[in-house]
C-alpha cells in the first residue's frame, strides 16, 4: 500500500530503530508507484526522472537512486517512452525498476529528519504499538504528589512532619527529596532524641526547622557542647531547642556573641542571662533590632530608670520584642488614664502583655461601681496583678464585688 503525505516522515522516522533497511520491506511501502504520494506530486510517468518524487527522497536521505542524472539521455529516454506506454507497469518492469536498498543506510544522514508533528494522526494499528515511559511525578507546587515516589517523605509523615507547611519554602522540595532517610535523617533523629526532643516533639520540631537535615552532625555536637560550657543544663538546652528550633543551626561564634550582647547591653549577670535566653531562647536567633529599639522606648518615651528596665525584663523577657506600638499604647492607658505610677507598673510588668481592651473594660466598669482605686496606701485598693491576671468570675466576685451578668451588661454598653 502506497504511502500518504502524512505517513511518510513518520516511515522514515521509524528507520532510526534500525540499521538495515531490506529491499523486502521496501518493496511493501513502493509496490504501487502509479498512485499519488503527496498533494500535488504524482509518480506519473508523464513526470521526467530529475524531478521523479522518488528521486527526490532517496537523494534526501542518502540511499542509491536508478533514476539520476549520470544516466544517459537515451537511456532517459527510453524510460520515459516505456513509461508512457502504460500506467501499471509489468511485474519485471516494475522489478527492474525497484532501486536496490539492501544497502546499509547512513543513520547520520537520517538524524537531519524533521521530526514527526504530534497533530499528525495515528491509525490504531500504530497505536497500539507505542510503547509509553513510566509516569513520572507531576510538575506541581505540592509534596503531597510525590510522597508515593518517595521513601523519606513517606517515613517523615509518620512522624509528623506537615509537609503543606514545608512546601510554601521553595528550597524544601529539592532538600527533602535528595535526602536518603537512612543515610542522612535518621542520624538527625537519634541526635533530637538524645537532646531530650521527645517522640511526639519531632513532628513540630521538623516541620519549623526541616533545614536541619542539611545540617553537619558533628556541627550540631559542637553547638550543643557550647552550650553546656556555659552551665546550661540538658534540660535547659532541650527547653531552648524545642522553642526556639532553628536554635542550633546558628554557629558556634553567633551564640557566643548574642550571650554578650544581651550580658553587656542589659548589664546582667551570667546566671541572669543565661535564665533570661533560657525563658525566650529566641533572642538568641531573632533580630537584634527590636530590641535595641525597645530599650530606647523604655528609657527614653516611657520614662523608665535603668534598674526598672532590668527588673521588668527579667520578670518579663518577651518586653524586649513586644511591639512598640503596643507597649506605648498600654503605658499610655495605665500610666496617664489609670493614673498608676512608674514604680507599681515596674512592680507588675505583665500588664505589658495584656490585652489592652481587657485592661479598659475592667476599668471602666471599676469606675462604673465606684471601685477603680490604686492607690496602696488609700482602703480597697487593687493592683494591677488581681486587675488583670485573674478570670472574669474571681473579678466580679472578689474585686468589683458585683455579678458576671452585671459586668456583661455593662460591657453591651461600651
Amino acid at each position: 500500500m502506497a504511502l500518504s503525505a502524512q505517513q511518510i516522515p513518520r516511515w522514515f522516522n521509524s528507520v532510526k530503530l534500525s540499521s538495515f533497511i531490506t529491499a523486502t520491506q521496501l518493496r511493501k511501502h513502493f509496490q504501487r508507484p502509479g498512485k499519488t504520494l503527496l498533494h500535488g506530486f504524482s509518480a506519473q510517468p508523464q513526470m521526467s526522472s530529475d524531478n521523479c518524487f522518488l528521486q527526490w527522497g532517496f537523494k534526501t536521505y542518502g540511499t542509491s537512486s536508478l533514476w539520476n542524472s549520470s544516466q544517459s539521455t537515451n537511456s532517459s529516454r527510453q524510460e520515459i517512452g516505456s513509461a508512457q506506454s502504460t500506467l501499471l507497469p509489468s511485474v519485471n518492469e516494475q522489478t527492474q525498476k525497484t532501486p536496490n536498498f539492501d544497502s546499509e543506510l547512513s543513520l547520520e544522514a537520517l538524524d537531519d529528519l524533521p521530526p514527526v508533528s504530534p497533530l499528525q494522526p495515528v491509525s490504531e494499528e500504530e497505536a497500539v504499538q507505542i510503547i509509553a515511559d513510566p509516569p513520572l511525578p507531576p510538575d506541581t507546587f505540592t509534596l503531597r504528589d510525590y510522597v508515593d515516589h518517595s521513601e523519606t517523605l513517606q517515613k517523615l509523615v509518620l512522624l509528623g512532619v506537615d509537609l503543606s507547611k514545608i512546601e510554601k519554602h521553595p528550597d524544601a522540595a529539592n532538600l527533602l527529596l535528595r535526602l536518603d532517610f537512612e543515610k542522612d535523617i535518621k542520624q538527625i533523629l537519634m541526635f533530637l532524641k538524645d537532646l531530650g526532643i521527645e517522640d511526639n516533639q519531632l513532628g513540630t520540631y521538623l516541620t519549623k526547622n526541616y533545614a536541619i537535615f542539611s545540617e553537619d552532625l558533628e556541627n550540631l555536637k559542637t553547638r550543643v557542647a557550647y552550650l553546656q560550657s556555659k552551665n546550661f543544663s540538658k534540660a535547659h538546652i532541650a527547653q531552648m531547642v524545642r522553642n526556639a528550633p532553628f536554635l542550633l543551626s546558628f554557629s558556634v561564634e553567633r551564640l557566643d556573641n548574642r550571650l554578650g550582647f544581651f550580658q553587656k547591653e542589659l548589664e546582667l549577670s551570667v546566671k541572669k542571662t543565661r535564665d533570661l535566653v533560657v525563658r525566650l531562647p529566641r533572642l538568641l536567633t531573632g533580630s537584634l533590632e527590636p530590641v535595641k529599639e525597645n530599650m530606647k522606648v523604655y528609657r527614653l518615651e516611657l520614662g523608665f530608670k535603668h534598674n526598672e528596665i532590668q527588673h521588668m525584663i527579667t520578670k518579663v523577657p518577651k518586653m524586649l520584642t513586644a511591639n512598640k506600638r503596643k507597649l506605648t499604647e498600654t503605658f499610655d492607658y495605665v500610666h496617664n488614664v489609670m493614673s498608676i505610677p512608674h514604680h507599681l507598673i515596674v512592680k507588675f510588668p505583665q500588664v505589658f502583655n495584656t490585652r489592652l481592651f481587657k485592661v479598659k473594660e475592667r476599668h471602666l466598669f471599676l469606675t462604673y461601681i465606684g471601685r477603680a482605686q490604686y492607690d496602696p496606701t488609700k482602703p480597697n485598693y487593687i493592683s494591677l496583678d488581681k486587675l488583670v491576671s485573674v478570670p472574669d468570675e474571681i473579678f466580679c466576685e472578689e474585686i468589683a464585688k458585683a455579678s458576671v451578668q452585671d459586668f456583661e451588661k455593662f460591657l453591651k454598653t461600651l
